[in-house]
Formats: structure tokens, sequence, C-alpha cells
């Protein structure tokens, strides 16, 4: 229940981290482009065919050091069924080598329309008289500001399949303050999503006292992550925002509790476009990789 399985995760590779699957074209190594497109021409499948090959090779050099991994839906929607069919693809690779996967999709809907969301990332779906796990990821991102209508669909599959959700509550791009930061009765409106988060999460518990019901909670402001953190004790954290946004190990600390779990920390570009930063050849993109994310994870332990 909860986040239970992701925080024993997190505990056994001793790395609060989360590697985002976010492949643009553009940062797949050229000679994976180039095998794609020779066997479908410049298509929507050559292209969804290098973001998965690309995608598996990371999988594969960062499975043992990360607990988790993050797709993010729009990289891979944006080339069509082909991109979504990578999605899919993604996450049953990651999950077949232990991964939890959280799929970053911002759904934002309410009623039946909702429940159709919750049953494709996270659910199962009958067909005749078979049932399909269609995507079945582990957790989706949220974007709460429908208040509980958009929200409750989900609960009863957190609770039944051990799935879970993370709410946008203090997002960590530059504007985000335009609504987030305004004053709602007394509070901010990111501390009033939050308490909303802790009410929504009531009755899914785990066993180290974090519920089903996440939030985002950015590493570009830390000052706020410290405050959610003491005042949602029962909210685990997705936290973007850490390196190429300019987040550092520093500005992650307060998201954690004080036995140092309640946040994942995610990076995405400064893992997958590691290789560009270095001294690398592009065939040792995954090794760029693996080598940044045993560097992060270092880092921040390094603050706990």
């Amino acid at each position: 229940m909860g986040f239970d399985r992701l925080i024993e995760a997190i505990a056994e590779k001793k790395n609060p981290t989360v590697a985002g699957l976010d492949p643009k074209l553009d940062y797949v190594p050229e000679y994976i482009r180039k095998q794609s497109f020779e066997k479908y021409g410049f298509t929507l499948e050559g292209a969804a065919d290098a973001l998965l090959t690309f995608n598996k090779g990371l999988i594969d050099a960062l499975c043992d050091i990360v607990p988790a991994v993050k797709p993010q839906c729009a990289y891979y929607e944006m080339y069509g069924w082909q991109g979504v069919r990578a999605l899919y693809e993604t996450i049953s690779y990651a999950k077949s080598k232990g991964l939890f996967v959280i799929t970053d999709g911002k759904r934002n809907d309410i009623g039946s329309t909702m429940e159709a969301y919750a049953a494709a990332h996270l659910g199962k779906v009958s067909v005749g008289e078979k049932t399909y796990a269609p995507f079945d990821s582990d957790a989706l991102t949220v974007n709460g500001y429908l208040g509980t209508d958009g929200v409750a669909p989900l609960l009863p599959i957190c609770r039944e399949q051990d799935k879970g959700i993370f709410v946008l509550v203090k997002t960590s791009n530059p504007s985000s303050g335009e609504l987030q930061d305004k004053i709602l009765d007394g509070n901010t409106v990111y501390r009033t999503m939050g308490a909303m988060c802790e009410k929504w999460g009531e009755d899914t518990r785990g066993k180290y006292g974090y519920s089903a019901v996440g939030a985002v909670v950015g590493a570009t402001y830390p000052q706020q992550l410290g405050e959610l953190r003491n005042a949602l004790p029962h909210t685990f954290f997705l936290v973007p925002g850490y390196g190429a946004q300019g987040g550092g190990a520093k500005d992650v600390a307060p998201a954690f509790d004080k036995a140092g779990r309640g946040a994942v920390i995610n990076s995405s570009r400064g893992i997958m476009c590691a290789y560009k930063k270095g001294d690398y050849a592009e065939t040792d993109y995954a090794k760029a990789a693996r080598e940044e994310a045993i560097r992060m994870r270092d880092e921040i332990s390094s603050v706990l």
C-alpha cells in the first residue's frame, strides 16, 4: 500500500533517485537514429524505434543503480501511435528489469473520463472475457486542479492494485508562482493542494506512513520544499528540477524526513544526455548515463 514498494527499492539500492526517460529524437545518438531509419525510413515508425532502442540501452545500464524510471508521455505521443507503442514497450521493458515505473502524464479530468485514464495507466480493462493491464505503470502524475472529482476515480485502483499517484502541488517551472503562490483562505494555493493530498490519501497509508497520494514538489524552490515536507507528513514527494533545471543536492535535502525517506529525486536530461557533456563516444551513451546516475546518487546521499 502507498509507496511502500518504491521506498523499499530506494532502500535496497541506497539511491533516492528516478531517471526520467524524456527522449527527444535529438537526444538519441546518431548511430541509433541511422540504424532505425535504415530499417523503417524517415517515418514515425523509424523515430519510435530509435526512442525505444535508446531507452533500452539506458535501462540496461541503470537498472541496478536507480530504483525507478519516469517516462514523459509527451515525448512519445508526438510520434503518433508508433510513439505510444514505444512508451508501452519502454514501460514493459523497465518493469521486466525490476524497476518502479512512474508515468508522467499529468492527467486531469473528471468522472468517467478520469476513470478511463486511471484504467489505462494504472488499472485494468475487460475485453470480452479477458482482462488486460494496458500500460501497467506503478504510478501516474496527476493535475489536481479540478478538485476531488479529478482524483477520486484513481483512489480505488491505488488501494486495490497497489498503485500510486503524484499530484502537482508546487511545480519546478519559473511561472508556477503565478497561481500556486496565490493566497487562498489564508494559505497559498500550493499549501491548500498539499493539504488535499493528505486528505485524499488518508486510507491508503502504507507501513512507512506514506499514502498512495504523493505530490510533485520542485527542487527549484527549496524553501517551499522544506515547508511542505513539514506540513505533509504522509505525502511522498516526486521532486523534479534537479540538474538541468538548476536544482542541486542541497536544494533537494529538505524533501526528506528524519529517516531519510519521503522523496524521490528526478533527473532526465542530466542522465540521458550525459554522453554529450563529457569525453564520450556516442556509442558510450549508456555508460555515461550510468556514471552520471552514480554521481547523482552519491551527491544526494552526501547531504542526507
